[in-house]
């Protein structure tokens, strides 16, 4: 007790008050320096990184495989060949899947008829060619059945020309 220079056996409350302004001295520096970091400091830097291209949604056209196996890929991407009739599939490993395409075409009442009428015409034709007698054979040919005639087709006689 003897040993501190601010408390002294005659003079007790000058030392208890000596002590006390060194330690509100030392609070109001601690508390400006606060003050000085908190205006010193820079904002927030905030920073995205973006590791990868993303192409969701995103197909791309090439000309062969070759061109497929040359892309990098994140996601599962289409690449279409560019008449559209081929697609590859390439993912994220480097596997590559490979489909066809073919365009489907809406038909109508029309369309569908026309392609029966065509139909029935090529078997017609088939079927007189199975009928018609070959050269090199001497059997008889027996004669074609009649066929029936459709209400739906109309017969069409072939107009004459001058030379006949």
């Amino acid at each position: 007790m003897y040993n501190n220079p601010y408390m002294t056996p005659y003079n007790n409350n000058y030392g208890q008050q000596s002590l006390n302004d060194r330690i509100d001295n030392q609070i109001a520096q601690l508390n400006q320096m606060k003050e000085q970091l908190k205006n010193n400091q820079q904002p927030a830097i905030n920073q995205t990184f973006q590791l990868a291209p993303l192409n969701n949604g995103q197909m791309k056209f090439v000309n062969t495989i070759e061109d497929v196996n040359k892309e990098i890929v994140y996601t599962d991407t289409p690449f279409f060949s560019k008449n559209m009739s081929v697609v590859w599939i390439k993912n994220s490993k480097g596997e590559i899947k490979t489909y066809e395409l073919n365009e489907i075409v809406p038909r109508d009442e029309k369309d569908i008829k026309i392609e029966f009428l065509q139909a029935q015409i090529e078997e017609l034709r088939k079927e007189m060619k199975r009928n018609e007698p070959d050269d090199d054979v001497n059997e008889p040919v027996a004669k074609p059945t009649e066929s029936k005639k459709s209400s739906d087709v109309s017969t069409v006689s072939k107009p004459k020309t001058k030379s006949e």
